[in-house]
């Protein structure tokens, strides 16, 4: 519902001090801003102590001295960079209102965040700059969509996540067959790489394709021979008969003749037609049901892996519960969105170039506009907002690099400032409108602080904070304390 605006005017100030607001669980500015600062310290260190080991564990391979160094100074100069973030907010909102004398609509949040945020980001890496400023703006962009929902100013549309991917992949798939991804290298073609297919990329070549065709003709031919052969007593030249001697393992043996099968149909799936336009080898039919069955086990070891990860603890307290876990419609989504996916835009592509008897970067559009409706499997806004941002990203990036757009220094970090100070903003004055995994994140950076916060002199203006904030508090099962 649209939400009803105080008569008093959204500029006005309000002359709440900062105990009154900022922090009502110490009168003083410093020791309060000494406690976030601590608190912040310390949480950081268990975030990105667990993400910096994890990286290094995922190598698969024994540290070197240089590997520990680097994680090490990873996750110091990542912890100062969240740290000062925490202690700058805090510090920057008691400074302002000394300095003014007064709140404001502005000075309450966002101000204090993005100074506090432009500071912080000058900590971290250059290299991770522009992935964190891609996670707050997936988040900004979703928490200004809901700000403007919640008064009325737009609507949801039905699907429209599903288009918002479709259309961010089309530009990002039409990037990748130009060969854009030569040009300007992002870990982004790498992932469509993987989930397509190498032979979509430009220039590929299909190294083996008559070749190949003509090969396995040959080795389905040969098996043929060989299966009547084999079915033909050598003498008689007469059908074996029925009372031949049957095999001791019979499960073996059925296991045996059953590859056998499945070895032949794919021989001769490989061996059906494919149009001289199509850059893959063997048949079109064997690329699209090829890219389909590996994607979905690939989605569905995932699904499975983060189920059997997030529920160890229930896992091991009664290893029953693992049946209820894993046998359930959800757990198949991510593979069916995945391999439907590279399926039918796999099959789009190979019947347009059937169609015009040629290949083109332009036909990515048309086949992942239509490849997206799997994308209702597994519907994620998140997702969507990311390829969304991602490919604003590199198409900015490929108009510098062809001179068409000027480079304009500090942009990622003026968006992450941007985009940090709105959620800032709206965990104050209207936490309904933000992600809710984006609060509990704020919640545990803080220990608790940012629902202490009070919001009763921010009722003035009308924008009902205080319930809010208890909306929010009830829905993610947070509360109000201040930890450390």
């Amino acid at each position: 519902m649209p939400q009803v605006l105080s008569k008093i005017p959204l500029s006005a100030p309000i002359t709440t001090s900062c105990y009154q607001y900022v922090h009502p669980w110490n009168q003083s500015c410093s020791v309060a801003i000494a406690g976030c600062f601590l608190y912040c310290v310390f949480d950081s260190l268990r975030i990105y102590g667990t993400v910096y080991l994890c990286t290094l564990l995922m190598k698969g391979r024994i540290p070197t001295k240089e590997d520990i160094r680097r994680t090490l100074n990873g996750i110091l100069q990542s912890t100062a960079f969240l740290s000062f973030t925490g202690f700058g907010y805090s510090l920057f909102l008691c400074s302002l209102r000394r300095l003014l004398g007064h709140f404001n609509l502005l000075t309450v949040s966002f101000w204090p965040a993005f100074l506090s945020s432009a500071f912080a980001i000058l900590i971290e890496r250059p290299s991770r700059r522009t992935l964190l400023c891609l996670y707050v703006s997936n988040i900004a962009t979703e928490t200004v969509w809901n700000m403007a929902l919640s008064r009325g100013m737009v609507r949801n549309i039905p699907y429209g996540d599903v288009a918002i991917f479709g259309g961010s992949m089309a530009v990002l798939l039409a990037y990748y067959k130009s060969g854009h991804h030569a040009a300007v290298p992002d870990s982004m073609f790498k992932i469509l790489k993987f989930v397509i297919g190498p032979y979509e990329e430009k220039d590929f070549g299909a190294r083996v394709t008559h070749e190949a065709n003509a090969f396995y003709r040959q080795q389905v031919a040969t098996a043929d021979r060989r299966s009547q052969s084999e079915n033909i007593r050598p003498h008689e030249g007469l059908p074996k008969s029925s009372h031949s001697k049957k095999p001791k393992n019979l499960v073996y043996h059925l296991i045996t003749q059953m590859l056998r099968i499945y070895k032949r149909l794919i021989h001769r799936m490989k061996c059906l037609g494919r149009h001289q336009a199509c850059p893959h080898p063997f048949s079109c039919l064997y690329y699209v049901m090829g890219g389909t069955g590996k994607m979905f086990s690939v989605g569905l070891g995932i699904q499975i892996t983060l189920k059997l990860v997030l529920n160890l603890k229930r896992i091991f307290t009664n290893p029953k519960t693992i049946k209820q876990i894993l046998l359930k419609k959800e757990t198949l989504n991510l593979g069916l969105f995945l391999g439907l996916y590279s399926g039918m835009f796999r099959g789009v592509l190979c019947t347009l170039r059937r169609i015009f008897g040629k290949d083109d970067p332009v036909f990515a559009f048309p086949a992942s506009l239509l490849a997206s409706v799997a994308f209702k499997k597994y519907p994620d806004t998140t997702v969507a907002l990311y390829v969304a941002w991602k490919s604003a990203q590199i198409t900015y990036n490929i108009g510098i690099q062809k001179g068409y757009v000027p480079k304009i220094p500090g942009f990622t970090e003026f968006l992450y400032c941007l985009s940090t100070g709105i959620l800032f903003h709206a965990a104050i004055l209207e936490p309904t409108n933000l992600r809710a995994s984006y609060w509990k994140f704020l919640h545990s950076i803080s220990g608790g602080r940012i629902a202490c916060m009070a919001r009763e002199p921010l009722d003035i203006w009308g924008l009902n904070t205080s319930a809010s904030l208890e909306t929010v508090l009830k829905a993610t099962k947070t509360i109000p304390v201040v930890y450390f």
